[in-house]
């Protein structure tokens, strides 16, 4: 039902994309030899993220590399109030807006023409840092609960890793296993710079795999589902991947910006 919302999906991220529709209840917390204690989920990453990594963008390149047009909302399962909200978006009133960062929250930042900056900050916590915008999002492994309530553009994120075959597929990194993200708190913001809305009952769900090449190029697919009761009718799902680079020579913040 799902798979024609990815059709212009390069091949790879369509076999990512098929596996959010099985099941995934089986976690990979990898356990000490002999008995001992579990591994921090650092020590037992079944896949190696960090780095830093590139946005391929091979498709819908209109709606990601640049600001869309007024209007153009092709394949977000906006309802009628979200439409209405996007209808009154005025690209000059959000040029001088005081907030530039309302399309930066992390429902539409990893769909973004960004490179990613990933490392361990302490055994249980990942660090994803974005040049686009200058973003950084903490990842929290365990029973790690906000301190708040308060709402961010990057929400509160915690997650696990699961173990391959989890959602009863083959894995497209050919045996190794994934990272399963869920973001909430998040404030309210943009899909998409064009005025898109999401609110902050908005949760996100993301998959990470990686795929390692023959050639020794490595591209982690990422799944990504934005649940929206308030303004999507179901949920969006999109696949990104991202290619993993030698090192961060082209690394590039920039501020966010409202129109580009």
């Amino acid at each position: 039902m799902c798979s024609s919302r990815w059709q212009s999906a390069v091949g790879f991220a369509a076999v990512a994309a098929s596996i959010l529709l099985l099941p995934h209840t089986i976690h990979a917390q990898g356990r000490g030899r002999g008995g001992g204690p579990p591994a921090t989920p650092k020590a037992a990453a079944p896949i190696d993220l960090t780095g830093y990594w590139v946005a391929e963008i091979t498709e819908d390149w209109r709606w990601r590399m640049v600001t869309p047009a007024k209007g153009d909302w092709e394949s977000v399962p906006m309802n009628a109030e979200s439409q209405a909200i996007a209808d009154k978006w005025d690209p000059d009133k959000e040029a001088t807006a005081p907030d530039q960062c309302k399309a930066y929250g992390a429902p539409a930042l990893m769909r973004a023409p960004t490179r990613l900056h990933i490392t361990w900050v302490d055994d249980n916590t990942l660090n994803v840092e974005t040049d686009y915008g200058q973003q950084k999002r903490a990842i929290h492994f365990g029973t790690w609960k906000p301190a708040g309530s308060t709402l961010s553009l990057q929400g509160d994120s915690v997650a696990h890793w699961e173990a391959p075959g989890a959602r009863g597929n083959v894995r497209p990194n050919s045996g190794a296993g994934s990272l399963v993200v869920n973001t909430k708190n998040l404030r309210p913001g943009f899909l998409r710079k064009n005025g898109i809305p999401y609110s902050a009952a908005t949760t996100m769900t993301e998959y990470w795999d990686l795929i390692k090449e023959y050639n020794g190029d490595q591209r982690i697919l990422l799944l990504i589902e934005v649940d929206d009761p308030m303004y999507l009718n179901q949920p969006w799902i999109v696949p990104v991947h991202f290619k993993k680079e030698p090192d961060g020579a082209k690394w590039d913040p920039s501020q966010c910006s409202a129109i580009w």
